[in-house]
């Protein structure tokens, strides 16, 4: 009997720890107020063309997945910041949504900006997802996905 006893609380714990595994963890106010200010960044960075801010932005297996555009690994995104071929006048972002995962945070929202590559100005409308991963206590962005949004 004893032992039926000691197998259900260990399948109970382990159904526990399964759980808080699958759903977001409490998190710090420190983790939400440094992920905002990492998100003001990212949209500063790219509308003041700053290549230099995104790299500190992005982990080294970042993957870039955007309408329009083949997948980008790291280097080839800065390659395509540094080039100076696409500048924005506007870069915002809105509706955002952070879920904390341990060191893992996903950022879901709207984004809206307004480009210009060659005399071409083009106006984005898209719902972006962004994964975060923390590592030495850095927060760094490991996968920006975007498409376009539905329309009203």
């Amino acid at each position: 009997m004893k032992s039926q006893w000691t197998a259900r609380a260990l399948v109970f714990l382990l159904s526990v720890a399964a759980m808080r595994a699958a759903f977001p963890q409490s998190v710090s106010e420190q983790d939400t107020q440094q992920l905002a200010k990492l998100e003001q960044a990212w949209n500063q960075a790219h509308q003041n063309g700053d290549a230099e801010a995104l790299d500190k932005l992005w982990a080294d297996d970042l993957e870039v997945d955007v309408p329009r555009m083949p997948p980008m690994k790291k280097e080839v995104a800065l390659n395509f910041a540094r080039s100076g071929r696409m500048k924005f006048s506007h870069y915002a972002t809105s509706d955002l949504n952070t879920r904390f995962y341990g060191d893992t945070a996903v950022v879901t929202g709207r984004m809206q900006r307004t480009r210009t590559m060659g005399d071409k100005e083009v106006s984005d409308d898209w719902r972006f997802t962004k994964v975060y991963i923390r590592r030495a206590g850095q927060w760094r962005v490991v996968s920006f996905h975007a498409s376009e949004s539905a329309a009203p």
